[in-house]
């Protein structure tokens, strides 16, 4: 079992959900791979924080709404037959819900900080602003993990999931950023880098975003990405494109309409 595999199953393994022969490839590939091992240490740690935190009552006006919505609920349930309808909810359930195990722990993660979020609201309780801050830091780490394993995915549909994960992130660690940046310079799927280039305009504040993006435009091949490219260059207003540009509309081979933008883009930063 390598460390992709590990990811995709570790869900799988912490629950205890796995048959004997991949929990045995599990627990070797744990016992070799310190990173790996790091990462089921961490999911473990939310886990235990969760079963430490108390259960809190809601308040009057959230139950009564709670009641409201329930109620409603219960008349429409009347009005149709009851096999029908939670045929149509497994449905619904089965689109929305991901099937691979990375997917999940991400929503699950976006669920858990919903709650935690709702309950710090609803009690405000001051003894839990550390823990929800702390939980909100590894929900944050979470997404970082799910977006870099998506990456690395063959397909590349998932590869796209993975760059929109990435926006769910706020600050992300310089890894993330570097595989991004990888995937917009190097990803034999067009769709995939444009898709890069929409990711990376979320974090284009960033130096080495910044720098990273003069730098892929001279490797791409694309017309559409080019154009993106170019785009998003003048719309960080991002000086150190301009020399870029400059050699682009002096190639003769290159696409006419990548080089009439990128003549309009130089008279927009000059």
């Amino acid at each position: 079992m390598n460390c992709e595999q590990m990811h995709e199953r570790l869900p799988d393994y912490l629950v205890d959900d796995l048959d004997e022969s991949e929990r045995t490839q599990a627990h070797l590939h744990l016992s070799a791979c310190p990173r790996c091992r790091e990462t089921a240490d961490r999911f473990l740690e939310i886990w235990r924080k969760l079963e430490m935190l108390s259960a809190e009552e809601p308040g009057v006006a959230l139950r009564a709404r709670f009641d409201a919505m329930l109620e409603a609920y219960t008349q429409g349930l009347g009005e149709a037959r009851t096999d029908a309808l939670r045929q149509r909810f497994d449905r619904w359930i089965g689109g929305f819900w991901p099937r691979r195990p990375a997917y999940q722990v991400g929503l699950c993660s976006l669920f858990l900080l919903l709650g935690l979020a709702i309950g710090h609201i609803v009690t405000s309780r001051p003894s839990a602003n550390g823990e929800l801050a702390e939980l909100r830091q590894e929900v944050h780490n979470m997404y970082q993990l799910v977006t870099l394993s998506l990456l690395q995915q063959q397909s590349a549909s998932e590869r796209i999931r993975g760059l929109s994960w990435s926006q769910r992130v706020s600050q992300p660690d310089p890894q993330v950023l570097s595989a991004l940046l990888q995937v917009l310079d190097y990803d034999p799927n067009a769709n995939v880098r444009l898709a890069a280039v929409d990711a990376l305009q979320q974090f284009s504040d960033q130096s080495m975003v910044r720098q990273g993006l003069v730098q892929a435009l001279t490797r791409q091949s694309s017309p559409l990405v080019q154009i993106a490219l170019i785009d998003l260059l003048v719309q960080i207003q991002e000086k150190r494109s301009v020399d870029t540009f400059k050699r682009m509309i002096a190639d003769e081979n290159l696409n006419d309409a990548v080089k009439q933008r990128a003549e309009r883009a130089l008279k927009q930063l000059s």
